[in-house]
């Protein structure tokens, strides 16, 4: 007599293929994302280090860092994001939490650098929103069947 269970069936490749870390592709496109925007931030850091006078001073901002300073800060938090980048392709949790508040990070950092470079700025706070949607949106729900 053969037994019946409640409990559906489950086939070993459908299994495995759903427990992946790029099912949906989101965590792959934020880890190339964030190599991405963490390189161009480390290119920001490095010109505002080289020369500082290529870009605008600006007077009466809330956020007045001599941009030399800034550069570091930038330099430092590009570096840190493309590790952080290079990590979410292991698929661990805590690479992708910590993608999210990098990219936090880094467009607090470009929205305090608008005065002295709007249009990087900008571009690079884009990015940073699409890391974080990207890495919420996380890899999807399991499909019922």
């Amino acid at each position: 007599m053969a037994s019946t269970s409640n409990q559906p069936k489950a086939t070993p490749s459908a299994d495995t293929g759903s427990r992946h870390p790029f099912r949906t592709g989101w965590t792959a496109f934020a880890a190339v994302l964030m190599i991405f925007a963490g390189a161009m931030a480390i290119f920001q850091g490095i010109a505002a280090i080289a020369k500082d006078d290529v870009f605008i001073a600006t007077r009466n901002y809330v956020f007045q860092f001599n941009l030399t300073g800034w550069g570091w800060i930038h330099l430092i938090l590009g570096i840190v994001i493309v590790l952080a980048g290079c990590a979410l392709f292991t698929g661990a949790f805590w690479a992708r939490a910590a993608g999210v508040v990098l990219a936090g990070l880094g467009a607090l950092a470009n929205f305090a650098w608008l005065p002295h470079y709007p249009l990087w700025s900008i571009v690079l706070i884009a990015l940073d929103i699409f890391i974080i949607w990207a890495l919420c949106a996380g890899p999807g729900e399991r499909e019922r069947v």
